[in-house]
């Protein structure tokens, strides 16, 4: 895994959290993150899906790609989870099964969330750093307790 901190320029980083955390941004709830309870639920937003950008939000993501230089795209989505009373993991999971594909999640606020990984390594959810890893490492998110919310982008791309 390799994690970069303060991995955009304070203003394009300070751009997307004030778009991305305003009231206006597009959330759409997804039903199912990875088990089954009352909680299984995250609000999403797809920036790129099925070899198409959202256009009206390609500005907020332009900067990443810029520094990442990915060859190709699979997804570029941000997830919202709400805060709860207590830190609830998601459950293990691969985002894709396919050798040499790439990871990024990009942390937008700083909580008291995370991101686990099955060999027990912990990167806590800390605004405008970023972590690569293989698509196919068993992972899992958290929700957070002591801010309204915990946001990341989650980029599939091959380098």
């Amino acid at each position: 895994m390799k994690t970069i901190n303060n991995f955009l320029k304070k203003e394009s980083f300070l751009n997307i959290k004030k778009s991305m955390m305003g009231t206006s941004f597009p959330w759409f709830i997804s039903w199912g993150i990875n088990y089954k309870d009352e909680n299984n639920y995250q609000f999403s937003h797809n920036f790129y899906e099925n070899n198409v950008f959202n256009k009206y939000q390609y500005h907020l993501i332009e900067p990443f790609l810029l520094i990442l230089k990915p060859k190709t795209l699979l997804r570029i989505k941000a997830n919202l989870l709400v805060k709860t009373d207590k830190i609830i993991k998601h459950g293990f999971h691969v985002d894709y099964e396919i050798d040499n594909l790439k990871t990024a999640i990009f942390y937008l606020n700083t909580n008291n969330g995370f991101t686990e990984f099955e060999d027990g390594t912990i990167s806590r959810s800390e605004e405008n750093k970023l972590i690569i890893f293989d698509s196919n490492i068993k992972h899992t998110g958290t929700t957070c307790t002591d801010e309204f919310f915990r946001i990341i982008l989650n980029f599939n791309y091959f380098e």
